[in-house]
């Protein structure tokens, strides 16, 4: 269904320059890695890891609910209000400030939280997807907490996050939710062509190699975003396939701004080309479809029978 107001205005995309809030990011990487872990060893496993991750929300990241005995319980980051919200389906409620405070000390208050709450729970506490990560209850490195770009960087996954889902409804074929992975801390949308791929490698820091290999079990092309770090020292959309077809590089995409980086084996988006556009939305959808179909077509994928037309023209 195509909605013109739906469209967003280069004004709505705040700008979120990693090296302002780098210390910020490194922190909430590990704090929403907390909660993550949580619905985690909470939640019946789902394929490809989809029972982890976060979704944006009107007011942040949230879990969903999460099953605990005979009740149920969702954690929400609030980056309006900034605490921390742990709501019961009995009625009980805890918050914690989102101030600068180190991952320790938010381990520790969550963890009581929990427990006060009638909700005890037990995680694996080294980070995931993470080299050399400190387990959270030692981790007084990260503590910083800057309130206006976390407010920013949640504004920007509002965004994005509408312009994925309309990207999202064009496939008919197997494809993820667009959600918000606490492991490699970005949002991602997943398609799927049906066919079984060759084992992952797998390799991943603190990442079963199991797990890796059932994630990538069958043929995909993923694209989301990243706030900078790694591989990427900027805020940037990325777009890959897995396995990668010889010729997947060397397909034309749009815009004329994006790249193919070697070393990532990726298509790099810059999100200050798509912030600065004049029609933010139209550049990213272009991105993305452009790199889908560099995926599909170097590997050959039956692209009728996964892809449709749904565009529906409102009238009043």
């Amino acid at each position: 269904m195509k909605n013109p107001v739906n469209r967003s205005k280069s004004t709505d995309w705040p700008d979120i320059s990693f090296a302002q809030w780098s210390e910020t990011a490194s922190t909430l990487h590990m704090w929403t890695q907390i909660v993550g872990k949580i619905r985690l060893v909470q939640t019946p496993w789902t394929n490809h890891s989809w029972h982890v991750p976060l979704y944006v929300t009107a007011k942040g990241l949230d879990t969903s609910l999460i099953p605990y005995n005979g009740k149920a319980f969702t954690i929400e980051f609030d980056f309006v209000d900034h605490q921390l919200l742990i709501v019961v389906s009995d009625g009980h409620s805890r918050s914690i400030p989102l101030k600068p405070q180190s991952v320790a000390a938010f381990y520790r208050k969550i963890m009581h939280s929990m427990k006060d709450l009638g909700l005890p729970v037990a995680i694996f506490t080294t980070p995931s997807e993470v080299t050399d990560g400190v387990p959270f209850e030692g981790d007084e490195k990260h503590c910083h907490y800057d309130r206006e770009y976390a407010t920013r960087f949640w504004r920007a996954l509002v965004q994005m996050d509408r312009v994925f889902k309309e990207f999202r409804s064009r496939f008919i074929g197997k494809c993820s939710p667009v959600h918000f992975f606490w492991g490699s801390f970005d949002m991602a949308v997943t398609r799927f062509s049906g066919r079984e791929a060759p084992p992952h490698p797998g390799g991943v820091p603190h990442f079963p190699d199991w797990a890796a290999r059932e994630a990538y079990s069958h043929e995909v092309s993923s694209a989301g975003f990243w706030p900078g770090g790694g591989g990427v020292e900027s805020a940037s959309f990325y777009s890959y396939c897995y396995p990668s077809a010889e010729n997947f590089s060397s397909q034309k995409i749009k815009p004329s701004s994006a790249f193919y980086s070697e070393k990532l084996g990726e298509f790099i988006l810059p999100y200050d080309e798509v912030r600065r556009a004049e029609s933010p939305d139209e550049l990213l959808l272009e991105f993305l479809q452009s790199t889908y179909e560099a995926a599909a077509n170097s590997a050959a994928w039956d692209r009728n029978a996964l892809e449709k037309d749904f565009t529906i023209e409102i009238n009043g």
